[in-house]
């Protein structure tokens, strides 16, 4: 039987708005130890602060590359990656070059994941490849799972959350089928509720990100799970 303890350690519990403040991160920090969360999912300027409120706890320290358009250079991506590993980040979730995506430059958007799946492995931190699927079509999302197929990140990832919609059901099912068991699929961007977040699992995501775990945990506890 599912506990509250199975529930919290699927989410990454977020917080990457442009007004994020020490306290912030301090509060979001406790709060995923308290529930003991996967992560905490940060823009990369927050990651040494976050590891040293998290110092001693089993929870990871995320941080967010190119984040959230994707619109940087591989480049600029890979110098992002390597010094949040610096700054202690346990996993990194990176959004791909859209517009490469939509110009089928499919070399290109396999070198940028090469490159920065690489680095993550070389430095044994967990990849996550955000597709934001709100502005994709389905050839376009088994496109990218085929290039991660190529380039084994430990997870692909629907959404930003900051695009023009979240996580999609139909979506997660896809990539789910698409990859199967050989990578991970997370789903992030509106969920909210027990429910969505009962049902995306359902669907196959093994990772919820969400600013929305308390909600989500208190929701969970009114059901009687303990």
């Amino acid at each position: 039987m599912e506990t509250i303890r199975d529930i919290a350690r699927r989410i990454d519990h977020t917080f990457l708005k442009a007004y994020a403040t020490k306290s912030d991160m301090e509060r979001l920090c406790l709060e995923a130890v308290q529930y003991k969360a996967a992560m905490v999912a940060v823009n990369s300027l927050q990651v040494r602060r976050c590891k040293e409120f998290l110092k001693g706890t089993d929870v990871h320290v995320g941080a967010a590359i190119g984040f959230p358009l994707g619109q940087t250079t591989i480049m600029t991506k890979a110098y992002e990656t390597e010094e949040a590993i610096d700054n202690g980040a346990d996993e990194i979730d990176y959004v791909i070059n859209i517009g490469a995506l939509k110009d089928k430059d499919y070399a290109y958007l396999e070198k940028e994941m090469q490159t920065i799946v690489g680095i993550t492995k070389k430095h044994d931190v967990i990849a996550k490849v955000i597709f934001e699927n709100c502005y994709l079509d389905h050839d376009e999302i088994k496109a990218m799972c085929d290039i991660a197929l190529r380039c084994r990140p430990d997870y692909i990832k629907t959404s930003t959350g900051f695009g023009g919609g979240g996580a999609v059901l139909e979506d997660v099912r896809l990539m789910k089928a698409c990859v199967g068991d050989r990578i991970k699929v997370k789903a992030a961007g509106g969920i909210r509720t027990y429910a969505a977040y009962s049902a995306f699992v359902k669907a196959g995501a093994e990772r919820i990100g969400t600013s929305s775990m308390l909600e989500i945990i208190k929701e969970a506890m009114d059901a009687g799970i303990r």
